[in-house]
């Protein structure tokens, strides 16, 4: 599985190449699926940039992409978009258009009761493990646990050299995930070893412009579908046991 993280908690300040209205949200979506994405993770926008869970932008930006594509699309549910726990819920259940999934971060107050609440209006739930915060510990107690659609292994150690280990210190933590899929990623410096080191274990990865500006070799990306080519070759490559010869590549801390 590649999932194809559109644009996250960047803005118009991180390049033109991030998708930020409906329009060029569910372009980018088509291009990345193209390139071969098999699922996709989007932050719908206000028309000044901002992160929302407001069922009218929503609405525009799901139905712009399943427009284009057919394969799942899910949102984030971050504290950022909507700081308040019980004013989470309410933007929750005023969704006219429904997501395949949608993230939960552990870690954050009220998850769950945002993840029981997507559960019982049939939206898939990630269960979003972040590195250096208590998820782990908090998602091995939930009772949601056994019933998410998979855990989201979130490495923010963005330290090319350190990535990988954190990575592995971070699985341990999770341990079984209640017997779910993990998938997993880094970010930023941390993006591309985490991405091989999924390659090796096996694992479900994702890659965007979320996660990564740049291009393996260090190359600035000119957009999703570049990131997700290269995202498959690199992933297949470490699966290989081949390490791709190219100049500047950035050490992951293993062959």
């Amino acid at each position: 599985m590649m999932q194809v993280c559109l644009n996250g908690s960047r803005t118009a300040a991180d390049g033109v190449a991030v998708p930020l209205t409906p329009e060029s949200i569910a372009d980018s979506a088509a291009e990345a699926v193209a390139a071969g994405a098999t699922d996709i993770h989007v932050h719908p926008k206000t028309p000044c940039g901002r992160d929302t869970l407001s069922p009218r932008v929503l609405a525009p930006a799901l139905s712009a992409i399943r427009a284009r594509v057919a394969v799942p699309v899910g949102v984030t549910t971050g504290a950022w978009a909507e700081p308040d726990p019980a004013a989470r819920l309410e933007r929750i259940r005023d969704w006219t258009v429904l997501p395949d999934h949608a993230s939960v971060n552990w870690h954050e107050p009220g998850a769950e009761e945002t993840a029981a609440l997507l559960m019982e209006l049939g939206v898939g739930v990630e269960a979003g493990i972040w590195s250096g915060t208590d998820g782990a510990e908090r998602f091995a107690a939930s009772p949601l646990g056994p019933k998410v659609l998979r855990v989201l292994a979130e490495v923010t150690d963005t330290e090319p050299s350190a990535a990988a280990s954190s990575a592995r210190a971070l699985l341990s933590g999770i341990g079984t995930a209640h017997g779910r899929p993990v998938l997993l990623h880094g970010e930023d410096g941390g993006a591309w070893p985490v991405l091989r080191l999924a390659g090796r274990l096996g694992l479900a990865t994702r890659i965007g412009l979320e996660d990564a500006l740049v291009l393996p070799d260090g190359e600035p990306a000119g957009s999703n579908a570049h990131l997700v080519a290269a995202g498959l070759a690199e992933y297949g490559a470490s699966r290989a046991g081949v390490t791709p010869d190219r100049p500047g590549r950035p050490s992951d801390g293993n062959p």
